[in-house]
């Protein structure tokens, strides 16, 4: 696996990422943060037993992994199920309910080896056709699962067929040769197949007992069954969840920590207060409060390849449909200030689509993409306003008034009234009204298409640009801002179909996709590439960031 990027100061981490939120214990905890914190003595250390307390910063959608979407679920799901693979702190695979596994010489059949030792958390065997299962389900229109086609259509045999209801599912090319041996046939070969099962989607699911389910089926702790490190134990809507170690686990002797306890807390100084008072393990630190704590023993900053960027739907506003305003708008945008003064969370400026220290270039000694493609986006004022004029003049109009859409969490807010200032300052004539809705209420609107700009963000699924670089395909799944370029679908089919297993030509397409997609068409703007600063408990140990799968991994992980 080509990559394992990253992070700088840690070894342990916390919890979330995330870029948004819903509500929950966000109204009435402001308060101050402290004296002397910043001096690394805020709060007690929690105590040695194996419990710990973690924020969110929205509520669970779902548990359902034919279902989840966004980065909460994520990671919790991530924790209290277990697939084929799972990540170790290199960002290697390291066996999960997969033993190993063989490849067929033309790449197209993939043959998984499974353990006999999982279970699920009721005592059943997790077995071939558990996955088999599984993955026919997510692929079902029924289920109406987002990521099933979008991930197995184009990929498994027939899965894109099934998915548009000119297959049953039964056809899927998944089979379970045994109990224990699971067979894959691939439509074409995919060479980072194997680190695509390490995502949510590919989990396996206990047949009997979703069906026993029907419509609860993860929407309460009561209705998730686990074979992972962990299950879930409570869920408070709006408030938090809290997920146990599962006894049940086939590596159950590995898992140091019994209990972890989430609590969805919106505002930053609420965390911080609670963190201070020992009633939190890790909170998650704004540009606020930054300054104050960075020679905290318990400050740390985690880079990540989460990129933030605009998206432009081309059908929703007649401006946005024009390339000249696309370009104004992101070369308006001074990313170096968002970044060290607006976020001042060790987030840098995005310079292309595809992060950095995410994924080398075959054929150029290990070079990362990003070195490789050189910046494709800017920040040039005076030539944004000659883009903007062009535009005004194309429309036959001297004024336009656009919709930012974005989440409602306090940093979000921030950004987004930073991104308001800088577009009506450098483009004459341009108002921009920002909307500002909780996280659900975003994945919703970016599903339907309802927003003229959205303030969006993408976080890889797999170890490879084409994670990125796919989701702009003409009517793809994650392509919901009505773009369409016959030549850029080619560059990305050609990547995947006659390049697949030459590595250097097929990276070669990437990178002219890439400055075709920004450079030329400005379908989307890049802005930013996300890290976090935050604070977690010194003596927590063995708690790491994964690039794909959950953001952290906590199976590893202890109090000391």
């Amino acid at each position: 696996m080509n990559k394992k990027l990253f992070f700088g100061l840690i070894l342990s981490i916390m919890l979330m990422f995330l870029l948004a939120a819903c509500g929950g214990n966000d109204s009435s905890e402001e308060g101050s943060s402290g004296e002397g914190s910043g001096e690394g003595s805020s709060g007690e250390e929690s105590s040695s037993e194996q419990s710990i307390s973690f924020t969110a910063k929205s509520e669970l959608p779902s548990m359902d992994p034919g279902l989840i979407t966004d980065s909460v679920a994520f990671q919790w799901a991530g924790e209290t199920y277990e697939g084929l693979y799972r990540l170790d702190e290199n960002g290697e695979l390291a066996e999960g309910i997969a033993k190993d596994h063989e490849v067929s010489e033309d790449g197209t059949t993939w043959t998984f080896n499974l353990r006999e030792d999982a279970k699920w958390e009721n005592g059943d065997p997790v077995t071939a056709h558990d996955f088999v299962y599984a993955w026919q389900r997510a692929v079902t229109p029924e289920t109406g699962s987002e990521y099933g086609p979008y991930f197995l259509g184009g990929v498994v045999q027939n899965a894109s067929a099934i998915a548009e209801g000119e297959m049953a599912p039964e056809e899927l090319g998944v089979k379970a040769v045994d109990d224990y041996t699971f067979e894959v046939n691939l439509e074409q070969p995919v060479p980072y197949f194997d680190n695509m099962t390490v995502f949510i989607t590919f989990m396996p699911l206990n047949q009997d007992y979703v069906e026993e389910q029907g419509d609860e089926f993860s929407t309460e702790a009561d209705n998730t069954l686990a074979n992972g490190p962990f299950k879930m134990t409570e869920w408070s809507h709006g408030e938090g969840w809290k997920i146990e170690k599962n006894e049940d686990y086939w590596d159950a002797d590995t898992v140091q920590l019994e209990e972890i306890d989430v609590k969805v807390i919106k505002e930053t100084s609420t965390a911080v207060n609670l963190f201070q008072t020992g009633e939190l393990d890790q909170a998650e630190l704004n540009a606020e409060f930054v300054d104050e704590y960075r020679s905290s023993e318990h400050f740390q900053v985690v880079e990540d390849p989460y990129l933030y960027f605009f998206k432009f739907n081309q059908e929703a506003h007649e401006a946005l449909g024009n390339v000249d305003a696309r370009k104004a708008i992101s070369m308006a945008i001074d990313r170096q200030s968002l970044t060290d003064v607006i976020l001042n969370d060790g987030s840098v400026p995005a310079t292309g689509y595809v992060p950095s220290n995410f994924v080398t270039v075959p054929g150029t000694d290990g070079k990362d993409f990003r070195e490789v493609q050189g910046p494709l986006v800017e920040h040039n004022p005076e030539k944004a306003q000659e883009h903007w004029q062009a535009a005004l003049d194309e429309l036959g109009t001297d004024s336009v008034t656009l919709e930012l859409m974005g989440d409602d969490t306090d940093s979000s807010q921030n950004a987004l009234a930073y991104y308001k200032e800088q577009l009506e300052s450098n483009l004459e004539g341009l108002s921009i009204n920002v909307v500002e809705v909780p996280f659900k209420e975003r994945v919703r609107r970016d599903q339907e298409g309802e927003f003229e700009i959205e303030a969006a963000t993408w976080g890889p699924d797999y170890a490879d640009a084409n994670t990125y670089l796919n989701m702009y395909l003409t009517d793809g799944q994650n392509n919901n801002m009505n773009y369409s370029s016959e030549e850029y679908d080619n560059l990305i089919n050609k990547a995947n179909t006659e390049f697949a297993r030459q590595p250097e030509k097929r990276y070669e397409t990437f990178l002219e996709a890439e400055r075709l997609l920004l450079e030329e068409d400005a379908a989307v703007a890049p802005i930013y590439q996300d890290a976090k600063s935050q604070l977690l408990r010194s003596n927590i140990e063995g708690l790491f960031p994964t690039a794909t799968g959950p953001t952290f991994e906590f199976k590893w992980a202890s109090v000391q």
